[in-house]
């Protein structure tokens, strides 16, 4: 245990090194200058002195190594800076946003769930039935479809036509259904097929039959031998599809103006706001890593064949 502690801890150090040097790198390399946006030149006249001293202000002049050491002190010191545009402190726009954006983000996984697991699990049980078609047709819609045009053809259903829920903003419960949905549906597909074939592959292993020689009812060996045996690849992959999640709940919260970090760091990319980019990209960058971390525990935890080799690796090391 101390080893897989000690072997996560060097893991940090070196993603949190990376990944801020990459994303500092990237940020500082597109196109467009940040001075110029907080000048704001289409409103009004200005020299190209106020220019001058205003990237000297910022240190936009030292060489882009400066400019990463200076930012990594900080973030080490978990200063994300202020917004050049609002002056406020970016952590705390985060921090703002983030409820928002996680209430999304469980609202679609909610969806995902109770529309994957009963449809996946009924496919893989009749196998070749009308229920396996409908699952398939559901999978290839699901991949077919774009995130941003379904959520343009519910809110023209669902909110223009019909009234029934808002188009935008974050005011209850009911203004949550509609962007959730969408994303939900959008990630179905690919959990419905996968969940179905691994639970076809499960139910084929030595271990069933022997369960069911045993006596042991099929809803009992369906739901507590062969499903759990099925989950670790769909973990596996749901840690791998994560930035595919949070990249999806940009995209809706766009779209719904749902005001969550999605929304900000898409109007912080159009005004060059370099601070609230970077802290954005690192936190998402942390919320990955933590999530993927939970999925390697969560997979030894459902995986007694990688514990028992871990054990042995252990015991005769």
């Amino acid at each position: 245990m101390l080893r897989i502690l000690f072997r996560r801890l060097i893991e940090v150090v070196i993603f949190v090194l990376v990944i801020t040097f990459i994303s500092f790198l990237f940020v500082r390399l597109a196109p467009g200058d940040p001075v110029l946006s907080i000048l704001q030149v289409d409103e009004v006249s200005i020299t190209s002195e106020q220019v001058h001293e205003l990237r000297e202000e910022l240190g936009f002049n030292d060489p882009l190594l400066i400019q990463y050491g200076h930012w990594f002190i900080d973030i080490i010191q978990l200063d994300f800076g202020q917004s050049y545009l609002t002056n406020q402190p970016v952590m705390e726009m985060i921090m703002s946003g983030l409820p928002a954006t996680l209430e999304l983000a469980v609202g679609a996984l909610l969806v995902m769930i109770c529309i994957a697991i009963p449809l996946g699990s009924l496919a893989a049980l009749y196998r070749g039935s009308w229920i396996d078609q409908i699952s398939r047709a559901v999978s290839l819609v699901g991949a077919a479809i774009p995130s941003f045009w379904l959520g343009l053809l519910l809110i023209d259903l669902f909110a223009v036509r019909w009234g029934v829920f808002p188009t935008m903003g974050r005011d209850g419960f009911r203004s949550l259904i509609l962007p959730s949905v969408t994303l939900g549906l959008a990630i179905t597909s690919v959990y419905v097929r996968l969940l179905r074939s691994s639970l076809i592959d499960s139910l084929s292993h030595d271990f069933i039959t022997a369960a069911r020689s045993r006596g042991i009812s099929e809803m009992r060996i369906f739901f507590v031998h062969a499903f759990r045996y099925s989950l670790p690849p769909v973990i596996t992959v749901f840690g791998v599809s994560l930035g595919s999640l949070i990249g999806g709940v940009v995209v809706i919260e766009v779209i719904f103006a749902y005001p969550g970090i999605g929304k900000l760091v898409v109007d912080s990319i159009r005004s060059r706001d370099y601070p609230v980019i970077q802290g954005y990209l690192l936190v998402m960058a942390i919320i990955v890593f933590i999530v993927n971390s939970a999925v390697d525990l969560s997979y030894r935890y459902l995986n007694p064949e990688l514990r028992l080799k871990e054990r042995k690796h252990g015991k005769w090391s």
